[in-house]
């Protein structure tokens, strides 16, 4: 049984707690740090029965939190996401090195049991040649947040890809590899509380697939990620469904008992601070998510900064389309 302390009390860690507290015999919670009322994280960290600790905190603070936990002995589990930038990134996940402590990163959706056959199709090769993917995740959460660290762009950038789109982008990190470049475009309807936009952006990636986000503040829950290769395609729709499609074959619908993805995860943290197994994304993965993530927002900036800059053009007949604008490259992923 691993002891951790939750730092960071809002709606998240509430619920971080809620999937363990009784119910796990891998990890519970014997300490709270509510930054909001007063607690302070080096309380925890001078607690010598505290073994880890679970942030979640404002992304702004992971880099320095989890540095602060690694150098006082203390394993780390980082909600997503994990940094904004890839040089914080990194900075974590050698501090945890150097340490000899566990970095886990909390993307629960990599705990579906749909998205984990998913991943296993594809290990198995059952699709052939792996030329595309397509991703939306969106959901109502927006309208719930009236005020915040939440609604701030330095905590939140991208509209809804921090909170809703960069669980999908994580997945085609998981089943995909890094990404190599991306051009990304935000469109905002409503800019107050509760906000409203829609976001898409187009990936390729190092292994020469090519890829399409989408994410929407707000609408009802919506959750897609579909593969296609040479031999098939493979689609899951939400947590437990999946329907795969294979050359010469009627579409097959494959159902999955629900799972508690938040304790999964959890109790995979524990596993790999007890060594019985490794964390299941590794360290090259959560950076190379980072660096997608951070690629995207230079991306939407970039197509805001050409737009207000450019004057609309009426083209003559023949005349050429200027360059693509707002395309970014992403930076290396290695640790």
């Amino acid at each position: 049984m691993i002891d951790a302390a939750i730092v960071g009390l809002g709606r998240w860690g509430r619920a971080l707690v809620r999937s363990v507290h009784g119910k796990s015999e891998r990890i519970r919670f014997v300490r709270e740090v509510d930054i909001a009322c007063g607690s302070v994280l080096q309380d925890a960290l001078d607690d010598a029965s505290v073994q880890a600790v679970v942030l979640a905190t404002p992304h702004s603070v992971h880099r320095a939190q989890a540095i602060a936990a690694a150098q006082a002995g203390k394993h780390v589990f980082c909600e997503k996401p994990l940094a904004l930038r890839a040089a914080d990134a990194r900075a974590m996940i050698g501090a945890c090195e150097r340490a000899g402590v566990v970095l886990a990163v909390g993307h629960n959706r990599r705990f579906w049991p749909a998205m984990r056959a998913l991943k296993g199709m594809l290990a198995e090769g059952r699709l052939g040649r792996l030329l595309h993917i397509e991703g939306h995740n969106s959901n109502e959460n927006s309208n719930q947040v009236t005020g915040g660290w939440r609604t701030l762009e330095e905590e939140s950038p991208g509209g809804g890809l921090t909170g809703a789109g960069l669980h999908v982008l994580d997945a085609f990190i998981g089943l995909c590899g890094p990404v190599q470049r991306v051009h990304a475009q935000l469109n905002r309807y409503k800019e107050d509380l509760p906000p409203l936009d829609a976001l898409v952006a187009m990936y390729r990636f190092a292994s020469g697939l090519s890829g399409t986000l989408a994410t929407v503040r707000a609408t009802p829950f919506y959750w897609r990620v579909h593969v296609f290769g040479s031999s098939g395609s493979a689609e899951v729709l939400g947590e437990t469904e999946l329907v795969l499609r294979m050359s010469g074959r009627p579409a097959e619908r494959i159902a999955f008992a629900p799972e508690d993805s938040v304790k999964a995860e959890l109790e995979a943290f524990a596993d790999a601070v007890e060594r019985l197994a490794p964390y299941p994304i590794p360290a090259g993965e959560m950076l190379a998510t980072v660096s997608a993530f951070e690629a995207t927002v230079r991306s939407l900036r970039a197509s805001r900064r050409a737009s207000s800059r450019t004057p609309r053009i009426r083209r003559t007949p023949g005349s050429q389309p200027s360059p693509r604008r707002g395309r970014t490259r992403t930076r290396p992923t290695d640790p």
